[in-house]
């Protein structure tokens, strides 16, 4: 069975950092995209991050660019997301999901529908 579960949300102030991991079982890191996604109350599901190990590179929207880094551990197959200087209008479910065997890395014409598996989400309140 192949399970990926985030980890590492909660609470925090404006302006501050939260760091959130993607451990995934049962699959390999190779020829995959990792994709960090968030979805607010009220509003679609929004892709923040994009990684494929086929061309190495990391794409953000630029919603979050600058404020949020997406990294990879092979070794332990974890993906994790560092978030700074956050705000209310980052508050979100905050989801990873691989696209195993990718037709499309990031830079092309990818969907949400193509990725494979998903975590469970993990909530991330950012206050005033």
């Amino acid at each position: 069975e192949v399970q990926l579960v985030e980890s590492g949300g909660g609470l925090v102030q404006a302006g501050g950092s939260r760091r959130l991991s993607c451990v995934a079982s049962g699959v390999t890191f190779d020829n995959y995209c990792i994709g960090w996604f968030r979805q607010a109350p009220g509003k679609e599901r929004e892709g923040v991050s994009c990684y494929c190990d086929g061309n190495d590179r990391t794409y953000y929207p630029d919603s979050v660019k600058g404020r949020f880094t997406a990294s990879v551990d092979k070794e332990k197959n974890t993906v994790w997301l560092q978030m700074n200087s956050l705000t209310p209008e980052d508050t979100a479910v905050f989801y990873c999901a691989m696209d195993r065997y990718p037709n499309f890395y990031c830079s092309g014409r990818k969907s949400q529908t193509e990725y494979d598996y998903w975590g469970q989400g993990t909530q991330v309140t950012v206050s005033s």
